[in-house]
């Protein structure tokens, strides 16, 4: 049986998610706040409407998101001159610790999921994807408040 583009993405994502909380467990991490770590980590102060598209999650998703986070002690959320349509998204130093983790262990999963490849290799292979993206984009498979 030949297996078909959109099977096999789901399929390396799937895996790519196992693989990332199985490595994470200890940390209470749940399935959308590793991306959400990650974004912040270079993104710190963000809203939470940037964030909801950067990592592809609803914004009602998002806000549960958060909220565990917040729980767990990984961000702050901070109004900006009063205004509470502007809550702002601030790692902790405990979250800067966890989104450290999660980028070891990203790491980790990209370099064993890419094991064999050359240089050159890995560079089409995220132009090739880059390029699928793009077309989904434009075909107006998502909007683009969601990608």
């Amino acid at each position: 049986m030949k297996e078909t583009l959109h099977y096999l993405l789901m399929a390396d994502h799937l895996i790519f998610q196992k693989t990332l909380l199985t490595g994470i467990k200890d940390t209470g991490l749940t399935s959308g706040q590793p991306k959400v770590l990650d974004y912040l980590k270079n993104h710190d102060g963000a809203v939470q409407k940037e964030i909801a598209a950067a990592c592809h999650i609803e914004p009602a998703t998002l806000t549960s998101v958060l909220l565990g986070m917040e729980n767990k002690e990984l961000i702050t959320r901070k109004m900006h001159n009063g205004n509470r349509r502007s809550l702002y998204v601030y790692l902790t130093d405990k979250g800067k610790a966890f989104a450290k983790r999660v980028e070891a262990e990203f790491e980790t999963i990209e370099e064993n999921a890419l094991l064999g490849f050359t240089e050159q290799e890995k560079e089409a292979l995220t132009a090739f994807l880059t390029r699928v993206n793009e077309n989904m984009r434009d075909k107006g498979e998502m909007d683009n408040d969601e990608v």
